[in-house]
C-alpha cells in the first residue's frame, strides 16, 4: 500500500485518525489504506517506526501494519535453512547470516550446538556458524592467535 502526505486545508472539516480516533489538526495528515491517520499514528507494529518516515509504503498481512523490513522478515520467501535443509515457510520468523538463512531452532553453534541469543556474537567461517570459542580454537589451530584488546 501506499502512503501519501497530505497538507491539511483550514477551510475543511477535520478529518478522523484511524489509529486513535480523535481528529487530526494537525498541519499535515496522512492517508493509506483508503483511512487518514495522524503522522504519529501510523506506525509499524513489529518495530514501532513511524511509517510515514521511512518510505512511501507499507504492508499489511494478518492484521499487522508494517514496515518493509518486518513484512520481510516475518512474511518473506526464506528458502531452505543453511543448517538442516528444510523448508522454511514465509510466515516463519527466521535468522539471517549474510545470504544464509535459518529456522530459529537450527540458529547455533554447528559444533558445540549452543545456541545463540539475540546480542551474541556468532562468526560465520566456511559457511558455518561457530560461537567465539569455536572460532577462536579454529583460528589457533590454524595457527592464528586472536587480537586480545
Amino acid at each position: 500500500w501506499s502512503i501519501q502526505m497530505l497538507s491539511v486545508q483550514p477551510d475543511t472539516k477535520p478529518k478522523g485518525c484511524a489509529g486513535c480516533n480523535r481528529k487530526i489538526k494537525d498541519r499535515y495528515l496522512l492517508k493509506a489504506l483508503d483511512k487518514y491517520w495522524h503522522e504519529d499514528c501510523l506506525k509499524c507494529a513489529c518495530c514501532d517506526c513511524r511509517l510515514g518516515e521511512v518510505g512511501s509504503t507499507l504492508y499489511t498481512k494478518a492484521n499487522l501494519i508494517l514496515c518493509r523490513r518486518d513484512y520481510l522478515r516475518l512474511f518473506g520467501v526464506t528458502g531452505n535453512c543453511a543448517a538442516c535443509s528444510k523448508l522454511i515457510p514465509a510466515f516463519e520468523m527466521v535468522m539471517r547470516a549474510k545470504d544464509n538463512v535459518y529456522h530459529l531452532d537450527c540458529f547455533a553453534c554447528q559444533l558445540c550446538n549452543q545456541r545463540f541469543c539475540v546480542g551474541d556474537k556468532f562468526f560465520l567461517k566456511n559457511n558455518m556458524i561457530l560461537c567465539q570459542t569455536d572460532y577462536e580454537e579454529g583460528l589457533m589451530k590454524e595457527g592464528y592467535a586472536p587480537q586480545v584488546r
